[in-house]
């Protein structure tokens, strides 16, 4: 099952439309969300043509190929617009031996670490920069922000084939690879 990860949506419906695209193109199968889908929060400047309506009116008719955590600027309003579940704090996923921990980053991340073992991913967004880092107990994981970057980085999802995660440039008319990392 390929899969594509993205974080930080925050409500821009031109970075949404980008990322149903690339879905499309990627021909995935599912999506996973890490949070903070429809609004930008107090820190945040206003994303590219935001208008979570909008980006309400992409995302639901993909509910059923839509697997969601929820962000620290998702609330039970927002579950009462979108047809997906978006309120749950953590998601797991296993990869062959391999345990995914997918949740948004503010509660759980580096710091509060959640139970996992060496080898297992810690997956998440809230920063919005990707980072692909190995420590002792984990493997840390972020794909990065699809409307409000940060550090430079670009607007950027990832894919996963159960083995292989791709950070790829969603403002690249080829979706280009710039990091990889394998299981």
């Amino acid at each position: 099952m390929k899969w594509i990860i993205a974080s930080d949506i925050h409500g821009s419906a031109y970075y949404c439309k980008k990322l149903l695209m690339a879905f499309e193109k990627e021909e995935a199968d599912r999506i996973l969300l890490l949070g903070d889908i429809l609004y930008h929060g107090p820190r945040n400047d206003l994303p590219k043509d935001y208008a979570p309506k909008e980006v309400i009116a992409m995302l639901n008719p993909l509910s059923d190929r839509i697997l969601c955590v929820r962000g620290n600027c998702d609330t039970e309003v927002d579950q009462m617009v979108l047809s997906f579940p978006i309120l749950a704090d953590y998601a797991i996923l296993s990869a062959e031996e391999k345990l995914i921990f997918a949740t948004h980053g503010h509660n759980f991340n580096n710091s509060n670490l959640p139970s996992v073992k060496k080898g297992d991913v810690l997956l998440h967004g809230h920063t919005h920069v990707p980072v692909c880092e190995e420590f002792d107990t984990h493997i840390y994981i972020n794909p990065g922000s699809v409307s409000i970057p940060k550090e430079s980085s670009p607007h950027s999802f990832m894919t996963f084939d159960g083995k292989e995660f791709l950070w790829k440039d969603l403002e690249s008319e080829t979706l280009g690879i710039y990091k990889s990392y394998t299981l």
